[in-house]
């Protein structure tokens, strides 16, 4: 089963799974009105967005300046970076990062670029064991599963279903609250902090004039992860740098308000190197990996590069009317709901992965949300004409296309060809990849142009 027909075979299960779809719809609920209140404490929001999105297309122009700017300056304090072009390589060095200090344990703070490149299941496989600190990945991780969402990994999980897992698995009492569940897992993982050789994070911005790496998150689990191990892996897309410090004033309420709704994040820190001498907290080792993984692809395509702005803050994914019916799992990638369509095909192939910018009704919510105005339709259409020159459709939709072109590009087309004849010509769209639930549309038995010719008798 190629990954196209694998996502149309899931979409219709899920799609019709009534418990899912009430959980997200709650869950989903839950996050428009804090966003709503989150909105409200702005004078101009859209002054904050335009502001941002231009920090950000300057960022596109000099982008090498920049990461040349931030490895300079961070590696003047101490810490080592390595760069990494694609899964492949930063595996590889990760694996050599484990051996060199005999690393058994590690936490991890919440990060998708680790989890794009498996980074879990490359610890485990050299003996180490990985443990996520974050409350939604701890869930999904013990679930044995990825994350759902970009940023709320458990979103399609109720309280019923965490409390029936942990039941399951740690023989907590299937009545426990989420209060109670939490406090189980804040005295696992204070045990794993405490004894890990390895803590890791992602980062939500690279500060290029200040060589720093910012966190921002809402549990202290990213502080928990950096402050006993001896050694800090970082491992960032090289996409995340903005150009100074002084700019994070801006970012982290947009990224905050269009993320949880909240005015600020809880914790939101800034490392800028390990633990000096004159220091008693913090690692002796920092290391960051400088991730391309497909990156420099997207970078290149002068029509979808602006996708690269994006600040992971799941806006548009919880706009999307195609991702709150199908979920996060459907697409099978790292990133879900419209930004991963954009960025998958780039990123793993649109042989593999063209199908889902095909995975959106072009409302452009996802465009009226995004905290960077980043175009998400145009790129999305501009990526389906990229599929359609590759000759990755199908080709009885090429067939039909074209015949659809031959009776509609002449109006004697349509005034030549019956009603019902027409109403049948659609019925194979139903084979394509359209879906049987959809209802086609029945023609007249004569043509607007008749039927007016008619009228003016």
């Amino acid at each position: 089963m190629s990954q196209a027909q694998k996502f149309t075979h899931d979409a219709e299960a899920i799609a019709f799974d009534v418990k899912h779809r009430n959980t997200i719809q709650f869950n989903i609920s839950r996050y428009d009105e804090a966003v709503s209140k989150g909105m409200a404490r702005y004078k101009n929001v859209e002054a904050a967005k335009s502001q941002a999105a231009a920090i950000k297309r300057d960022v596109l122009q000099n982008w090498g300046n920049y990461l040349v700017q931030f490895e300079s300056t961070i590696s003047s304090h101490g810490v080592q970076v390595l760069w990494a072009y694609d899964s492949a390589e930063a595996t590889k060095l990760i694996e050599q990062i484990l051996t060199e200090n005999e690393a058994r344990l590690l936490v991890k703070s919440k990060s998708m670029t680790t989890e794009e490149i498996e980074l879990n299941e490359t610890a485990e496989r050299m003996g180490c064991e990985s443990v996520e600190t974050d409350l939604g990945e701890f869930i999904v991780q013990v679930a044995g599963e990825k994350p759902y969402h970009i940023v709320t990994p458990a979103m399609h999980k109720s309280k019923g279903d965490i409390a029936k897992l942990f039941n399951e698995k740690f023989g907590t009492s299937i009545d426990s609250t989420p209060e109670e569940m939490t406090e189980y897992v804040r005295q696992v993982l204070r045990k794993k902090y405490t004894t890990a050789q390895v803590g890791v994070t992602g980062a939500n911005f690279l500060i290029a004039d200040i060589g720093g790496i910012s966190v921002t998150e809402n549990e202290g689990n990213g502080l928990m992860s950096t402050s006993f191990p001896k050694v800090h892996i970082v491992i960032a897309g090289i996409e995340k740098i903005i150009p100074k410090m002084s700019q994070l004033g801006l970012f982290y309420p947009l990224l905050a308000a269009h993320g949880t709704g909240q005015q600020i994040t809880a914790y939101n820190t800034i490392f800028t190197a390990p633990r000096q001498v004159n220091e008693v907290d913090g690692p002796e080792k920092m290391i960051v990996i400088l991730l391309d993984n497909g990156r420099t692809n997207l970078y290149k395509d002068d029509e979808a590069n602006e996708a690269l702005a994006c600040i992971r803050c799941g806006a548009c994914l919880n706009g999307c009317p195609v991702y709150k019916t199908i979920g996060g799992y459907t697409y099978d990638t790292t990133y879900s709901g419209p930004i991963g369509s954009v960025l998958t095909p780039f990123l793993k192939g649109f042989k593999d992965f063209s199908h889902l910018s095909f995975a959106s009704t072009l409302c452009g919510k996802c465009v009226e949300v995004c905290p960077v105005k980043i175009p998400l339709t145009d790129i999305l259409l501009s990526n389906r004409r990229k599929t359609v020159e590759q000759n990755l459709r199908p080709a009885a939709e090429k067939c039909l296309m074209k015949g659809f072109k031959l009776i509609s590009s002449k109006r004697i087309g349509f005034d030549f060809f019956p009603g019902a004849l027409k109403s049948a010509g659609t019925y194979p769209f139903n084979f394509i990849g359209w879906g049987p639930k959809r209802s086609m549309p029945t023609f007249a038995n004569k043509s607007f142009s008749q039927q007016y010719k008619n009228k003016q008798k």
